[in-house]
């Protein structure tokens, strides 16, 4: 396995992502938890944008959206990847792998823990759609908010997604620009994990 000790230590890599996401929590100046996340459409043209990956479970990792927005759609051809980059840490974590809906009681939690504008704006927005002007978005966060009140349900087209992973790689700074690349691979989901250490 590459003599993995320290930072990369451990037999699992979802703990790892959770034990570096801790130790930028400390450092990165702002959002932590933001991942470059990418997509392909139809034509297969990439796509990627930054969102925030808001939990680190025992097989997946779950983000939040609109599933009507242009990202929803191309998630919706079941695979997407996502690198994480601390610039305080000089370490990076990228995954591929494949994508499922949250179940309804996950996006209800997290959805009631948002701030009140937060889950009003999810209601307001007609995500990737074209937008006459910033006035006409803040009218419509308005009339949502008149119309839905202080405790409003989540949106039936907002929720989660959860990735479960075909693939991790942890990658830290070295020095000469000989960084440390250990990548965890499997092709199925019931697979053991291979790890090995990349040339950087």
């Amino acid at each position: 396995m590459g003599n993995r000790h320290g930072i990369f230590a451990g037999d699992d890599p979802f703990a790892i992502t959770r034990n570096w996401l801790a130790e930028a929590e400390k450092t990165e100046p702002n959002d932590p938890d933001a991942i470059a996340l990418a997509t392909v459409d139809a034509s297969g043209m990439p796509n990627v944008r930054m969102v925030l990956l808001k939990a680190v479970e025992g097989d997946a990792l779950v983000f939040f959206t609109n599933y009507a927005s242009e990202k929803g759609a191309e998630l919706a051809g079941g695979k997407a990847a996502f690198v994480m980059h601390w610039k305080s840490l000089r370490r990076q974590v990228r995954v591929r792998g494949l994508v499922e809906k949250a179940d309804a009681a996950t996006s209800d939690a997290y959805y009631q823990s948002r701030s009140l504008g937060s889950r009003i704006g999810a209601w307001a927005s007609d995500q990737s759609r074209p937008l006459e002007s910033r006035a006409a978005l803040v009218e419509a966060a308005a009339r949502e908010g008149l119309r839905h009140g202080l405790k409003p349900a989540r949106p039936p087209f907002w929720g989660g997604y959860r990735i479960r992973p075909l693939e991790f790689e942890f990658w830290a700074d070295g020095e000469f620009r000989l960084h440390n690349r250990f990548q965890w691979r499997r092709l199925q989901l019931q697979e053991a994990w291979k790890v090995q250490r990349l040339n950087p």
